[in-house]
């Protein structure tokens, strides 16, 4: 009972993964402008950027709450790209004028909940929580094996249900996937 949720949400995430062209909807997109101060930007002689400056300067200023993914800089630009579960915010900064220009990219709940599927942009501790999972999952299917070599009246159905389940897992993949 305890893996109960989370098995359940896999499941049916699984289900939302394989039919993502009927379930996804339109992205909503917004965008935004605004000015950075030009000595963060285009610091003089012998200074760094200030990288984690200019990003929390981003995300007071538009709310952003998304992972920085990549910094990139270069004469000209600066661009910072921010991704999360169903979610992407790229940011450029002309160098010289100091303004800036965010792309917000909201693809709704349903890509939120796939990507916490896949562990897409969602951290290490997401990451462990899908790891656990794993392992609950297994152990659910483990003690199921274990029991039915405790139901001696069912034992051997259950042990061809095994070969079979397994048999016809791989002749689909065989036939139809690889």
């Amino acid at each position: 009972m305890a893996s109960f949720s989370i098995l359940f949400f896999f499941a049916a995430t699984g289900i939302t993964l394989n039919h993502q062209d009927k379930m996804n909807g339109e992205p909503k997109l917004a965008r935004f402008t605004g000015q950075l101060d030009a000595a963060l930007v285009a610091p003089s002689t012998g200074t760094q950027i200030d990288q984690s400056r200019i990003v929390a300067l981003l995300r007071g200023a538009h709310g952003i709450k998304a992972a920085v993914s990549d910094f990139r800089i270069d004469n000209d630009q600066l661009s910072v790209s921010f991704k999360g579960p169903g979610y992407a915010a790229d940011a450029f900064v002309d160098r010289k004028t100091a303004s800036y220009d965010i792309t917000e990219t909201r693809m709704g709940v349903v890509a939120i909940v796939n990507d916490l599927h896949k562990g897409r942009d969602t951290g290490s501790v997401w990451a462990a929580v899908i790891d656990l999972s794993a392992v609950l999952m297994m152990l659910v299917s483990v003690t199921g094996l274990a029991l039915i070599f405790f139901l001696y009246k069912r034992l051997v159905l259950g042990l061809w249900m095994l070969a079979g389940g397994t048999a016809v897992s791989v002749v689909i993949y065989a036939w139809f996937v690889s």
